[in-house]
């Protein structure tokens, strides 16, 4: 097959930026008195090649898998959660279902692969590549197929919400044990110590977070490295990991912008730009996340999140609480009197 990840991406259209950044010297207000709200309509101006961009048709993916290093007890919950909230989402009962809803966002739930497979559900698409990934105390989490159609996973939903007309992509996740496996891939890629990257999670004890660094530590050690993204992707994440990575460079090479969530989706971030580098430019990052590693990837990719709520969890939730945030950048950017308009002194 061939690599499509490593195909160039979409060109930033510095012209548009430009010109949304000259109108917003034109606004009735101090330069840069509205900080990020300037900054956000003039980099999504770029990103969408128009002097007036707009995020009215926002996409949330969320991508649910099992992994097979739940069994070392890692989570608080047990591993039939994941096909739980399956049937959870379908029923409009998740948190990411009331927050789409209520901002008219269009939200598809991609079942991947549970231990406890509900079936057939109301607005989940079934893309089962394995009931789990492997254990990776034992063994790569996937085989190098696997992995290729986790990652074709992502494409295709990027490739659904270009063709819905999406101005905006969000990932989220659902996976019991997936922080550990972030966690893990975060290590491999920045080549840090577990300590400093594995948290909570669900909100494990600290016996459970030291099995987690544990689980983590034993792991680096039986793989070893270094490796590429892709290898460490291959061998510690999972198909959600993977999917949310592919859908990341998708949307960088179809030029949509993304809003990055939270710990675990800025894992498969860095992941998808230690691939294909190129896709950084399309990435916002929605908020910093309570997990404790979270704060380092952000650090790692210099993205700067726009809110800080103590959030941990997941489901693309931080993202879509940042979503109004964009909308009133476009709005005011758009809407504004100029200062000619107005009739009001400029400075």
């Amino acid at each position: 097959m061939t690599q499509w990840y490593l195909q160039p991406c979409a060109e930033v259209n510095v012209g548009a930026a430009e010109a949304a950044r000259q109108r917003q010297a034109q606004l009735t207000k101090p330069a840069g008195s509205l900080g990020q709200l300037e900054s956000l309509a003039i980099t999504l101006a770029g990103l969408q090649g128009r002097r007036l961009p707009a995020v009215d048709k926002a996409w949330i993916t969320v991508f649910a898998a099992d992994h097979g290093i739940a069994a070392a007890g890692v989570s608080a919950y047990p591993q039939a959660v994941t096909g739980e909230m399956l049937r959870n989402f379908a029923q409009q009962g998740a948190a990411i279902a009331v927050l789409a809803s209520e901002q008219q966002a269009r939200l598809e739930v991609v079942n991947l692969g549970v231990v406890n497979d509900p079936g057939e559900l109301p607005g989940v698409r079934r893309e089962i590549i394995a009931a789990s990934t492997a254990s990776f105390l034992q063994a790569a989490a996937m085989e190098p197929g696997q992995l290729e159609m986790a990652l074709l996973a992502g494409r295709r939903s990027v490739e659904r919400a270009v063709a819905e007309g999406a101005e905006l992509l969000i990932c989220g996740e659902m996976g019991i044990g997936n922080t550990t496996s972030a966690a893990a891939l975060a290590c491999g890629l920045l080549d840090e110590p577990p300590g400093r990257l594995a948290g909570r999670g669900t909100g494990v004890d600290a016996a459970g977070l030291q099995r987690k660094i544990d689980a983590i530590t034993a792991a680096l050690a039986f793989h070893g490295g270094p490796h590429t993204a892709t290898e460490w992707l291959r061998r510690l994440g999972g198909f959600e990991l993977a999917a949310m990575t592919g859908a990341y460079i998708a949307a960088a090479q179809l030029g949509v912008p993304v809003l990055v969530d939270g710990f675990v989706t800025t894992a498969a971030a860095l992941a998808a730009v230690r691939i294909q580098p190129e896709a950084r430019a399309w990435m916002l990052f929605s908020h910093r996340s309570q997990e404790a590693g979270h704060t380092r990837l952000l650090q790692a990719m210099d993205g700067e999140p726009l809110l800080d709520l103590g959030l941990r969890l997941g489901e693309a939730s931080g993202a879509a609480a940042a979503l109004p945030l964009l909308r009133l950048a476009c709005a005011v950017h758009a809407r504004m009197a100029t200062f000619g308009e107005a009739g009001v002194s400029e400075a």
